[in-house]
Parts: structure tokens; sequence; C-alpha cells
């Protein structure tokens, strides 16, 4: 008996292990991914109008490729009510992004692929899938329940001027022969030891390099010659040779050897000068190909790894927390981003290797960023959250974003504002967030000598006293866009290309706004306001009335007219008109902005129809106006606000809509819709 207890324990705990194995057996979002997006199709789906959205993705398709190569784009045979996973990974020489997909009907999605695919190019069949390029570095692969998508762009790295190793090895082209394939991650990134100097491969960037000289001699040789016949044409006949009408037939139409009347007399072989003719490198042509050849078939065979990878698991797609802490399961689209690794890696991996400083860049990019996208009825909503990894440090970021609240400078918006924008921040914490990003980064062999340099700073800076004279309360404030007419010089060119000055007005559209913050020392400000309407230099522009100081310029052209600026009640103004200083009555709208800037840290909000109302002069032609009233029809207003939450900074941005569009995500459609329209109509009336 205690045997089979034993025996049955065994098979058990076997039991157990198997389906704890296959349960972990789903694809990892690879944890250097720099970006990882999931769309909520059950969400997303219910919100789409496929009735108007099919016959425009197929006038864009039949633009593209001159007839549509799909009917019905909501039968494609994916899965659209299921939510899709992307991400997107960059390496030494390698950027893929990478989409996975539901399907409901294969037949139906295979059809769909066969429209897309190049003509006479059929499936490759795998083990336990099919997959095919469509393009050379575009592949797709599926099953009867899923698809993948993935988009490998391979760089070949050679001589780098911000390389330290003068001759770079190329750490993916090197694992690949034509018969040879080496592992390659679950995602994109090949794993390889780093291979010696290969003088092939110098000789293949020398001939590379030779190429490149010798097409930019032919393109400068042509120039040179083109440019040549224009002095000697102009030294012999002080003017450019007409052009030859279409009907006439001629061998060159810039330089025609024939005469007429109304041209200048035939030019010499002088006028002349030959350039050395290059022939084809067909030998380099040859070796173009290879190489075209050699990065397509790194590219397939990374796609193809990857295939291979996230086919033999439960097709399930698995996260980490950490991309995932902010998301909201309610949200249409969420979106993850590390920008340590998107900038170090992608935007300026160079400068990272290259400089010292790489890692006091890295310290200070250190974050992830969350996003959440809401298409509501009304409005579109996109919430960021902002944290950065190092909770010392997000303790300093949050403390600066926790600043007192001064109701002062609210009283400046008033019911003609265009939009504002307001902050009521810590500026005392903004020393200590600094001092915090620079703590412990740059080379670890100079970190006294950082913690000396920290030290210096906060002996000589004096915090409190700076953060007196801005403690972090301020407001701009645009009220409206006038019309003023500027002189401007424009030039006119005679017969025989002589210059000719000539003074023209247009109208342009000056900024009526209001830029105050607060200060708890009056005096310094005043002191730096009188210097300048007392100093013999400044005081040409710089004038005092009263308590208001002005700038202005002696002839004006430009935008701004005057500035004015003073200093009352612990508030400094620089404003373009005085009458802006005035309280003014509130709305139940504007008094709600007003609540809203004295609230959060940072808030702001934008009426766009009042802006391309004041923008209106600013469209000259028909098709311009014709956009300019759509837009002004559609468009509603913008609002944003910035607080401390979850341990993290996070932003809301809100679009609210002003149409009768089902919802926000079918507004965006019927705008760009309505956009393209007049567009094409626009392009059928310069054709007739």
């Amino acid at each position: 008996m205690r045997s089979f207890l034993h025996k049955l324990q065994k098979i058990t705990f076997l039991l157990f292990g198997f389906a704890i194995a296959f349960a972990q057996n789903s694809m990892k979002v690879p944890s250097d991914a720099v970006f990882y997006m999931e769309i909520n199709g059950k969400e997303l789906n219910k919100k789409i109008n496929w009735e108007k959205f099919n016959p425009f993705l197929q006038q864009i398709d039949k633009k593209e490729k001159g007839k549509p190569s799909w009917n019905d784009y909501s039968k494609t045979g994916i899965k659209y009510d299921a939510t899709q996973y992307h991400y997107a990974q960059i390496s030494d020489s390698v950027q893929s992004y990478t989409a996975h997909f539901v399907l409901d009907n294969k037949l139906k999605f295979q059809e769909f692929i066969n429209s897309t695919k190049k003509k006479g190019l059929e499936p490759s069949k795998k083990k336990n899938y099919s997959y095919i390029d469509l393009d050379d570095n575009l592949f797709v692969a599926w099953n009867d329940q899923r698809a993948v998508i993935t988009l490998v762009n391979y760089r070949k790295r050679s001589k780098d001027i911000w390389d330290d190793d003068i001759y770079a090895v190329d750490s993916t082209a090197a694992a690949f022969t034509d018969s040879v394939m080496v592992d390659i991650d679950s995602a994109v990134v090949v794993d390889i030891e780093e291979k010696p100097f290969d003088y092939k491969e110098e000789i293949q960037y020398l001939k590379d390099e030779i190429k490149y000289l010798k097409d930019n001699i032919k393109s400068s040789n042509t120039e040179i010659a083109r440019h040549q016949k224009d002095i000697k044409y102009l030294e012999k006949h002080h003017r450019y040779p007409e052009e030859k009408k279409e009907f006439e037939k001629t061998t060159d139409s810039l330089y025609p050897e024939d005469s007429s009347e109304t041209m200048a007399p035939p030019a010499s072989q002088d006028d002349y000068v030959e350039t050395e003719a290059y022939p084809a490198d067909a030998e380099y042509q040859k070796e173009m190909d290879l190489f075209n050849i050699e990065k397509y078939k790194t590219a397939k065979a990374i796609a193809e790894r990857s295939f291979d990878t996230y086919f033999n698991t439960n097709l399930q797609i698995e996260a980490s927390k950490e991309m995932l802490s902010f998301r909201d399961g309610n949200s249409d689209v969420f979106v993850y981003a590390n920008y340590e690794k998107l900038i170090s890696k992608g935007l300026y991996d160079k400068m990272y290797s290259k400089y010292n400083f790489g890692s006091i860049l890295s310290k200070m990019y250190n974050s992830n960023s969350a996003y959440n996208l809401y298409f509501d009825k009304d409005q579109v909503r996109l919430v960021n959250n902002y944290q950065h990894k190092d909770g010392e440090t997000q303790k300093n970021i949050s403390a600066v974003y926790q600043g007192k609240k001064n109701k002062k400078l609210t009283a400046l918006i008033n019911d003609r504002s265009i939009g504002y924008y307001a902050m009521n921040v810590n500026g005392y914490k903004y020393f200590d967030m600094m001092y915090s990003l620079l703590q412990d980064a740059g080379d670890k062999e100079y970190q006294k000598e950082v913690k000396l340099v920290i030290e210096t700073m906060k002996i000589v800076l004096d915090e409190e006293a700076i953060a007196k004279i801005a403690p972090g309360n301020g407001i701009f404030v645009l009220n409206e866009l006038k019309s003023k007419k500027v002189g401007y010089t424009d030039y006119d060119y005679d017969e025989n290309y002589n210059e000719k000055e000539v003074k023209k007005t247009k109208d342009v559209m000056v900024p009526d706004f209001t830029f105050a913050f607060v200060t708890e020392n009056e005096g310094y400000w005043k002191r730096i306001f009188d210097v300048l309407t007392t100093n013999k230099d400044f005081a040409k522009k710089f004038t005092k009335n009263g308590d208001v100081y002005s700038f202005k310029e002696e002839k004006s052209n430009g935008y701004l007219d005057q500035i004015f600026f003073t200093v009352k009640n612990g508030v400094v103004y620089l404003t373009t008109s005085t009458q802006n200083l005035t309280e003014k009555s509130q709305s139940s709208v504007s008094g709600k902005w007003m609540k809203d800037s004295a609230k959060y840290p940072l808030s702001g909000r934008l009426d766009i129809q009042k802006l391309l109302l004041g923008l209106e002069k600013e469209f000259k032609s028909v098709s311009e106006k014709r956009t300019l009233n759509s837009l002004r029809k559609n468009v509603g207003d913008v609002y944003f606000k910035t607080e401390v939450k979850n341990e993290s900074i996070q932003t809301e941005i809100d679009y609210q809509i002003k149409n009768s569009s089902e919802n926000s995500l079918m507004y965006f459609f019927d705008l760009f819709d309505e956009m393209f329209k007049n567009r094409e109509s626009d392009k059928e009336a310069k054709t007739l």
C-alpha cells in the first residue's frame, strides 16, 4: 500500500510538473523591448463602422496600386474583437517590429495574403505554420489560430566615426552563411561571439567606399560641366539660352544648335566642356546584388527563427509586470515605452558608446512610460504615467510636482481666451531632483569627483534665494490673435536678371498674450527693470510710465509692436497690452478653467476653433480655405492636467469632438475622409 501511494505521489508530481511547464510555455515579450502595445479589440471593434471604413480603405488601396486588392477589410480572417500584441526591439544592427493577431478564418486570411503578396510567390510550409515574405524585410506567418507579422530592418555595420575601433565587425551578418545559421533568441537579436578582424570584410568596405567616391565624382563633374556651360554662354550672350518649344525637334533642348530670330547666336564648341565618362561597374553591381541578397537572407533567418519560437509555444503572449504596471483593461489601446533603451540603443546609440556621459543620460532616462488611450463617445482621452526606475529619484521628481497653489494668476483667464498653460510646482525641490539625477551617474572611476561637483554646486547655489525669485507658480494666457499689416522687401528681376527691390505689405496675425509668475523677491525684478530703463544703451528701447515698463522697437515690422512688464502684489507680468493686467469677468466656462489652473501642478487648455478663426488670413488659396473650413467645423478643445498619482507623474490629455460622428474614433475617420475628398477634388479641378 505504501509502495502504491509512493508511485501515485510520483505520478501526481510529474503530471503537476508537466502542467506547470505547459502553462508557462507562452511567448514572452522580450525584456529588452523598447516598445510594447496591446490593442483591445473587444472594445475597439465596437466603435469601428466598417460600412464607412471599407470604401475609404479601398479608395486608398486603389490610389496606390491602380485597383483595390481587397473588397472587404472587415473580413480578412483576422479576429478583430480579440487582443492584438505589438512590440519592437533595437540592437546594434537589427531593428524589428512584430505584431500578433488571432484568426477566426484561416482560409479568408490566406486569401487576403494572396491578394497582397508578390505575384508568383508561394508560401513556405513549416512543421506547424506557413510563412511568406510580403517584401524584402516584411514577413508573415500563420497557422489555424494565430498570425504573426514581423518587419526586420538589418543594418550592416561598417567603419563609423563614432566607434572607438576603426574597423567595426558586423555582429549579425557574420553569423550567417549560405548554408549555416546560428541561434537567434526568441525575438530578433542574434547571439554570437565577436569575430576577429576579417580582411575580406575590410576589402568589401573599401570597395563600397570606391563606388561611393565614383558616384560623387560623376555627379560633381556633371554639375560642374553644366555650370561651365552656363558661364560661357552668359559671357558671350549675357543671358541664358531659351528653351525650345515642345514641337521643335532638337537634340539639346537647353543649348540648341538651330538658331532663330528671337534667340542669341549659337554657342561655339568653346561653350562646351567634356566630362569624363565612367563605364558601368558591372563587378560592383554584382557585389551590391550579393549584399542585398545577404541582407534579405539575414532578415529572413531572423524572422523565421522568431516564428519557430512562437509557434512552438501555447500561442499566448506574456508581458512582464513592469510593462503592465499601469495598464487599464478598459482602455482601447495600451502602450509601454522604455525611453532609456529607446534613446541609448536607437536615437543616440553611437553617442552613448563614444562619450563617458552616456551613463549620465542613462540615469536621466532610466524610466518607464505607459499610455492608455480611450475613444469615448464625445472625447479622446490619453492618460500617461511616467515613473523613474530609481525609487529615490522618483520621490524627488514627485516632490517637484507638489508645489503651493496660487490663485492670483487665475484671474488672468477670461472668456475671450484662446488657451492657457498654468504651472504650480515647487521650484526649491527642483534642485534636489537634479542632484539625485547626477548622483551615482557617470563613470564609476570618477564618482568621488562627481560627488565633489555636486557638493560644490550646493555651496555655490543658494537654492532658497533662487527659489524666492521664482517659486514655481506661473501662467501663460493666449487671449486672441489680431491682424496687423507689416512691410517687407521682395525682389523682382528684369529680363537681364538685374535685381530690383520692391516694398510690399502683408497681413500677419499678432498674438495678444499675458505671461505672469509669482515672486517672493519683488525688489530683485524691479532693480532689473530699472537698469533696463536707465542704462544708456537699453534706454532707447525701454521706457517707464508709473509702475509699468515697456519695450518698443523704433521701426517695427515684426509680429510684436510693444511689450509691457511690471511687478505688483508679488506677481511679475509680461504682456502685449496693459488692459490684460486688469481683472475680467468670467463665465461658468472660464471659471472652471480658473479652478483647474489653480488645482493641478500643470494644466492647460486650447480652443482650436478660436485659434483657427484667428489664423484665417494665413490661408490664401481656395483649397487651403476649404481645408480651414473643414477643420473649423470639426475641431474641438484640447485640455490637459498633470499630477502625482500611483507613485508616478500622471498626465491626462482630453480632446473634445464637435461634430455628429458616432464616436471619437470615427470622428477622426470622418475628418480625414472629408479632407482627403477635398484634396482629390482639387487635383481633379487642376487636371481639367
